[in-house]
């Protein structure tokens, strides 16, 4: 492979494992611009695909907002074009081959618009083997950027604007948070609000502690004064966002941590509240109380188990048993009113048997969650699963997932039964994919719900009254109209 070192920076896993005991760097500076960039966008429009979890999302957003900033404009259509930019997720290989596929159907419009940039970013960037990769296989890739600096994406932009030469910037830089980056987000009433960034959990089979780095959140004032910012807006819900946000305040030591977070929020008035994902390590009855006794935190928990077999849970490095796991869980099931409670499985982890199998459908019998997201055990390369030896067939994977799904799928319909004939709130978000007749939006307890209704319903909330149930909506009938 030709050897790009002298004018890049590529990723390295092994740095992006390290854990400094430093404190985090608050960088307010916001972004980083010269004479020639602040308005380089000017006359010219991009686009943006997002791919993966909520924390890309609220990327994908900040990326945008960038761009607008320095005067480019939003277009749907790769067609018209003058930047694309693949915001990536590497949790999976089917995630990754569908970014090399789109990269791939990108290629021809680079030959009929040669001044056009393509632009690879998020997790996969900050893997070297998947950088090689492009560099190697996919000349018509102009810029790869990491997590880490997006700060620089105007500056990047200009070096591969104006040198020809392909631009690969990927830090591994654990130690800093960006703050006063512009966003433009997707919606006028919902909105997502990052705690903290990185995972320290570093479980056996997950590539995020090596793309996304260590633990750090962000100060509590700067969190509080974008929620305020949000509801002065008009914004009825925001998420909160962290790989594990139990973990929130800790690397801080100011004495605060999630609970205190959540309780600060809360007392802003927002009218909905909600917050991903939570390791159950960190789980604490505090948290539980607050969410229980406030009215504007929903009553929805995304509560990752990934096996329900004990062995399988000490090799992918999950810290809790299944015993405790339920106890966590019986505990939300008791505090928290009208709980919904969703989770992530992997099935045909390396050495799970058909008995440490049949624990996880127990698992789901016994819990009998709201929804899941089910998974087929993925190798990502660096982690110590990869190095696992895998004994579990494809055919047997296939089989197991099958059956999760089915058992899933009869917890799913069994939730959503209990709320017919009631009444729910829901935050409308639009009209449906398969119906334009129809409203769309989701209940406190993250019920997706349909409905007749006019479109002005649009961002505020309506009470519905449940008629029918299906296994992953519920459908009902707007109350008053």
């Amino acid at each position: 492979m030709k050897d790009y070192s002298k004018y890049f920076k590529k990723p390295s896993l092994q740095e992006e494992a390290k854990r400094c005991k430093d404190r985090v760097v608050i960088n307010k500076e916001g972004l980083l611009l010269d004479e020639v960039t602040s308005d380089m966008g000017k006359n010219k429009k991009y686009f943006v695909r997002t791919y993966g979890c909520q924390g890309n999302q609220a990327d994908g957003e900040t990326i945008a907002g960038i761009l607008e900033f320095i005067g480019y404009s939003k277009t749907d259509d790769v067609e018209n074009a003058d930047v694309i930019l693949l915001n990536t997720c590497a949790v999976r290989e089917n995630a990754e081959d569908k970014v090399f596929g789109e990269i791939g159907a990108l290629k021809r419009l680079k030959t009929t618009n040669p001044d056009l940039i393509i632009g690879i970013c998020g997790c996969m960037s900050q893997q070297p083997h998947i950088v090689d990769k492009i560099l190697e296989s996919y000349p018509q890739v102009d810029l790869i950027f990491g997590t880490h600096n997006i700060n620089r994406l105007p500056l990047l932009l200009k070096e591969a604007y104006f040198n020809k030469e392909r631009v690969v910037e990927v830090f591994s830089n654990n130690n800093e948070i960006l703050e006063n980056l512009p966003v433009s987000r997707e919606s006028k009433f919902k909105a997502w609000v990052n705690i903290m960034y990185g995972c320290d959990k570093f479980c056996t089979y997950c590539i995020v502690p090596y793309t996304r780095g260590k633990e750090r959140s962000r100060l509590i004032e700067d969190i509080l004064q974008e929620v305020e910012s949000l509801k002065n807006a008009g914004y009825k819900e925001i998420t909160l966002l962290g790989q594990n946000v139990n973990a929130y305040g800790k690397d801080l030591n100011l004495g605060y941590d999630f609970a205190t977070l959540l309780t600060k929020v809360s007392d802003t008035g927002i009218e909905r509240i909600r917050f991903v994902t939570s390791h159950p390590w960190n789980f604490t009855s505090e948290m539980i109380d607050i969410i229980a006794t406030r009215e504007n935190i929903m009553p929805y928990i995304h509560l990752p188990i990934q096996s329900g077999d004990d062995e399988v849970l000490r090799r992918m490095g999950r810290r809790y048993s299944y015993k405790e796991y339920k106890e966590l869980y019986d505990m939300i099931r008791s505090k928290v009113k009208n709980s919904s409670i969703s989770t992530d499985i992997i099935v045909g982890f390396p050495g799970e048997t058909e008995e440490q199998f049949e624990n996880t459908l127990k698992a789901v019998r016994e819990c009998k969650y709201d929804s899941a997201f089910t998974f087929i055990y993925s190798p990502r390369v660096g982690t110590p699963a990869a190095k696992m030896e895998d004994n579990v067939t494809d055919e047997e994977k296939k089989n197991r997932f099958n059956r999760l799904v089915e058992e899933v799928s009869k917890s799913a319909k069994e939730s959503n039964d209990r709320f017919v004939g009631k009444t729910v709130k829901v935050l409308v978000e639009g009209t449906s994919k398969k119906n334009e007749n129809i409203l769309s939006g989701y209940s406190e307890e993250n019920k997706l719900v349909n409905f007749k209704g006019d479109i002005s319903k649009v961002g505020t909330v309506v009470d519905v009254k449940i008629t029918n149930s299906k296994t992953w909506t519920l459908e009902g009938e707007a109350v008053g109209e």
